[in-house]
């Protein structure tokens, strides 16, 4: 054997020996079994105080959906979070984890197995399954028929909340017309449809009406709308505010409008403002905002690796100023939050920056916990569908996310990351076999982890995703559901929709947490005394 064969096969070796070495120990409390026995008494004391049911009136309701983050992208995002501060990851917590109710929901559309996020949205937003590809319509409606729109129209639960007399507000890290935001507002068979510039031309004679138009027109008072989508705003070939050189961020609307500015010129005397960058947003007074537009990309915004930190505001910022907006109205709010890019970077192969997608939305699921209280605030955390993503290999713990399996294949003797896809653009041959990685930098942040089959974009994975929730009626969501059941559950606890008929009898018996001012406390206690 040569001397370069001979470095070939022991340089993988070395380091799976030298990333051992670097691995932190695990504690050395963890030896002793009462540590083990303390932890779980103190968590079943938690536990035993859940027998006593928050049954309040939701005043707010929040949802937060992680596009495609199933069970294996919210555990390696906990290990992620954990290293990221500095520990071994596996004993961490997310704040999705600290949620006293888990379920799982049933992600199928009616002609899917393995569902795409449009029907899913149509589900867990309008309480009815339906056709993969269609946003807001019924599984009657079939998927780019124009004609099969009209009477198939479906509403959700956010305009259920605008007509019970509550701020209603959509958060996004996509563009505010993707499939998952669409859904809350709009009726349309063909989710591409993001403006009347990618609508055939059948359809707009039919009548049909592009995602970017209905956001405004349907629901016209939506208080709080960011996230990005400039571009099908504006008239075909009109520059970008930001991006004014770059002719692919060019404005795409045939008919000329320009949706943003009409939207500002109805909102002059309303307290209405429109902003495009994080300065602006940041120095935004939520206390003289009624209504809010921000729309900080041409399309979606970059992946939070990748932000720009003076112009794209993080997740977490966009939800801070929308709850603090919303919180005005005293009859409470409704308010989507989507982590849009956790799916983007799976579809592309990126462990790293789906992962990262997770950990910003648990940032911003913390923050939105010390803005509200579990007393009257209804809070759920779900996803929309899975991946075909894993991560196994015998890892030891501690072991870095992204980093390699502590032994290399016995079939072909090459390492191999924990994190795999079952297919995506990650496979790659290397003279007719399987690349070895150790010659490529796996912890990257763009590095496409290896797959099974070659795929241009990885797919979907359909197994069920878990609901996690904490607030009033929370305890509803519990066992395994269809994900349609969801907005079913909300709408009833915050006494909105057709679930209405137990209110009163809940508002008579709800617990209060006003506190009786001094002065008349002290004026009882002298009735008290002269009486």
């Amino acid at each position: 054997m040569s001397a370069a064969s001979l470095l070939l096969l022991l340089f993988p070796l070395c380091c799976l020996f030298w990333n051992s070495l670097a691995m932190p120990q695990f504690p050395e409390k963890e030896k002793d079994p009462s540590y083990w026995t303390m932890w779980a008494q103190r968590t079943l004391r938690g536990s035993l105080e859940l027998e006593n049911l928050n049954k309040n009136v939701a005043k707010n309701l929040i949802l937060f959906l992680g596009d495609g983050m199933g069970v294996p992208t919210v555990t390696a995002a906990r290990i992620l979070k954990g290293q990221l501060n500095g520990e071994s990851g596996e004993e961490s917590q997310l704040e999705m984890d600290k949620f006293p109710y888990v379920s799982l929901s049933k992600t199928y559309n009616t002609n899917a197995q393995v569902a795409d996020s449009a029907g899913t949205a149509t589900a867990y937003l309008c309480g009815v399954k339906a056709n993969e590809g269609t946003v807001g319509v019924s599984a009657a409606a079939v998927r780019s028929q124009c004609s099969t729109t009209f009477g198939n129209e479906v509403t959700s639960i956010l305009k259920w909340a605008k007509d019970a007399g509550k701020s209603v507000g959509i958060v996004t890290t996509t563009r505010v017309n993707h499939a998952t935001p669409s859904a809350a507002y709009a009726h349309c068979v063909d989710r591409d449809w993001f403006s009347d510039g990618e609508m055939p031309t059948e359809a707009l004679e039919a009548g049909c009406k592009d995602i970017a138009l209905q956001l405004f027109e349907n629901i016209p008072d939506i208080n709080v709308i960011m996230g990005g989508g400039r571009k099908y705003m504006a008239p075909r070939n009109s520059s970008d505010v930001e991006y004014p050189e770059e002719r692919k961020h060019n404005g795409t609307r045939r008919d000329g409008r320009n949706l943003v500015e009409e939207w500002r010129g109805r909102m002059v005397d309303r307290k209405g403002r429109y902003v495009w960058n994080r300065r602006d947003l940041l120095s935004l007074n939520p206390s003289s905002v009624d209504y809010l537009l921000g729309l900080f990309e041409p399309g979606d915004l970059p992946y939070e690796l990748n932000r720009n930190r003076e112009t794209d505001p993080s997740l977490t910022e966009m939800v801070d100023k929308a709850i603090r907006v919303l919180q005005r109205n005293p009859q409470g709010f409704y308010l989507l939050v989507e982590g849009g890019r956790i799916d983007h970077g799976h579809h592309e192969g990126k462990a790293k920056q789906a992962l990262h997608e997770v950990v910003e939305m648990d940032r911003a699921i913390e923050q939105a916990g010390q803005l509200t209280s579990v007393h009257d605030t209804l809070t759920v955390v779900t996803a929309d569908h899975s991946h075909v993503f894993s991560f196994g290999g015998y890892t030891p713990r501690g072991n870095s996310i992204f980093g390699l399996a502590p032994t290399v294949s016995d079939v072909d003797q090459k390492p191999f990351t924990s994190i795999l896809y079952g297919n995506g653009p990650g496979f790659k041959l290397v003279n007719g076999v399987r690349e070895n990685i150790s010659t490529v930098d796996y912890e990257h942040n763009n590095y496409q982890a290896q797959s099974a089959v070659p795929l241009r974009m990885e797919t979907h994975g359909g197994e069920d995703v878990a609901v996690f929730s904490r607030g009033p009626m929370a305890h509803l969501l519990h066992g395994v559901q269809e994900q349609n059941y969801i907005p079913h559950v909300m709408a009833y606890a915050a006494c909105i929709g057709q679930n209405t008929h137990h209110c009163q009898s809940a508002n008579d018996h709800a617990p209060t947490l006003a506190v009786t001012p001094p002065t008349l406390t002290a004026l009882l206690i002298l009735t008290g005394l002269l009486c």
